[in-house]
């Protein structure tokens, strides 16, 4: 049991350390409103796994995974939310300007980035597929099916907030970099296209 913990906690690793929209969308809030702010939105994409692991315990993100409707639904939502969050970083990437830093703080995004790291989360299905797909081969086998889902659930929640809260303090460090009017431009432009490329990829994948 204890081999095939250590197994679970690799693989999760791994997989949690992965770059994906929750990062991009980390990075965003983290970069343009502060650590705060980063840290709020790593709360609310921890908050949105243990939604998923309740579901998948309850059976529901099961029927998601197996319906190409629901799949097909869940996923169209999230990709037209990426897609909106990486235009407003484009659109804002284009308000900053080296003369006027109250004009850079007014542009922050908007919102409360608790709901904003819930939602991008809740509305990814990779996460359904990779609860019901992946998790039940990696559960302990010393317990019950439904116990061993809720402890690796809870185990990739805490290694989310541990790595991407990690990722929200460095990225603290270097806030008087990024808060350069021309670093500033160049992060929205970035973190845009790739919340722009998240949301086509999430539009485009499949079960």
């Amino acid at each position: 049991m204890f081999v095939q913990f250590l197994a679970a906690v690799g693989v999760l690793a791994v997989l949690t350390m992965v770059p994906g929209p929750d990062m991009a969308v980390v990075t965003k809030r983290a970069v343009a409103c502060g650590w705060r702010d980063g840290l709020r939105t790593v709360g609310g994409i921890a908050s949105g796994l243990l939604v998923w692991g309740a579901l998948t315990v309850v059976g529901l993100a099961a029927v998601l995974a197996a319906s190409a409707t629901a799949y097909t639904v869940v996923k169209l939502a999230g990709a037209g939310y990426l897609l909106i969050l990486g235009v407003q970083s484009l659109v804002r990437s284009r308000r900053h300007r080296t003369v006027d830093p109250a004009t850079a703080a007014g542009a922050a995004p908007k919102g409360n980035p608790w709901r904003t790291g819930l939602i991008s989360n809740l509305f990814n299905p990779k996460i359904a597929v990779f609860y019901t797909g992946l998790l039940p081969t990696l559960a302990p086998s010393g317990l019950s099916p439904h116990a061993g889902m809720a402890l690796l659930v809870l185990l990739h929640a805490v290694l989310t907030l541990l790595w991407l809260g990690g990722y929200v303090m460095v990225l603290a460090k270097a806030r008087g970099f990024f808060e350069r009017p021309a670093v500033r431009r160049g992060m929205d432009r970035v973190t845009g296209v790739v919340l722009v490329g998240f949301g086509v990829k999430v539009a485009a994948s499949q079960p």
